[in-house]
């Protein structure tokens, strides 16, 4: 029996870290037993490899790895025989396993998870800014956003922004009453970054009135009152025409068609850029 301290060489194309973590649940087995777990992040190419390897042999390490890349775990099996080392590959049996499973052929991409780490991350940036700009709230993120919603009370501005937040967008909604200026930064901004929202006045009037009853408040209220809603929406559309920016009737529309609408539109600036 060895009284030799393990040594763990974890060697990877990216951060290394799932590697690592598993090498440590492992070692956690062997109570009373210290092992040195040290961690080679990037490795890249054959040359890195080898003198990982070398450095590997003289403390007589375990290999425990994580390369997508072929060619270098092809490499780093043949040279580990060549010098008596062992290895344990943790992610190409899964790999090959998921590969026959769905007949596809994997990207061999380093770093990918990373990749899409990022664009998980965009997405909650996205619907903190949402939830923080809207309705409103301040009119300084209409300097920030990728898209500025604009309407009346009820044409699901709210749910619409909350949608493309899903979608890595980040949008401020505005509320538009007749009442109450428009901040001027809607006024400041390029009109291909704002959308303005109507629906039908009839449409709008119902939806308004099933709000006062969830509410408790009677339906007799100016807020659904059908003149005053005609009011409103040619009062939001003056504005828009100001602005000069695209209008969608998301009339008989889920969030999910007028959302596709909204990112033909900003598609379209953006090509014409």
């Amino acid at each position: 029996m060895t009284t030799q301290m393990p040594v763990i060489y974890v060697i990877s194309d990216a951060l290394g870290e799932t590697a690592e973590f598993v090498s440590r649940a492992a070692a956690a087995q062997f109570i009373g037993v210290k092992t040195r777990i040290r961690r080679v992040p990037y490795v890249r190419d054959q040359s890195h490899l080898e003198d990982i390897m070398e450095e590997a042999l003289a403390e007589q390490a375990i290999l425990v790895y994580t390369l997508v890349l072929k060619d270098l775990r092809d490499f780093l099996e043949s040279k580990a025989v060549e010098m008596g080392l062992r290895t344990v590959d943790i992610l190409g049996p899964l790999i090959g396993a998921l590969s026959g499973q769905t007949g596809m052929e994997p990207t061999h991409t380093p770093n990918i998870i990373h990749r899409l780490d990022e664009q998980y991350f965009r997405k909650v940036e996205a619907i903190e800014f949402a939830v923080k700009y809207d309705d409103g709230k301040d009119s300084r993120g209409v300097l920030y956003a990728d898209v500025v919603l604009i309407g009346v009370s009820r044409t699901s501005k709210t749910p619409l922004s909350m949608y493309l937040a899903h979608k890595g967008l980040k949008a401020a909604n505005i509320p538009l009453v007749p009442e109450v200026n428009p901040p001027e930064e809607l006024f400041n901004i390029s009109p291909r970054k704002v959308v303005g929202l109507i629906l039908r006045p009839e449409l709008l009037n119902q939806i308004r009135t099933e709000r006062l009853k969830t509410l408790g408040l009677g339906a007799t209220s100016d807020y659904a009152n059908l003149e005053r809603i005609m009011q409103e929406l040619e009062y939001a559309r003056g504005i828009m025409r100001r602005i000069g920016c695209p209008i969608i009737d998301a009339t008989g529309k889920a969030v999910e068609e007028t959302a596709s609408i909204v990112l033909e539109i900003l598609f379209k600036g953006e090509r014409n850029d």
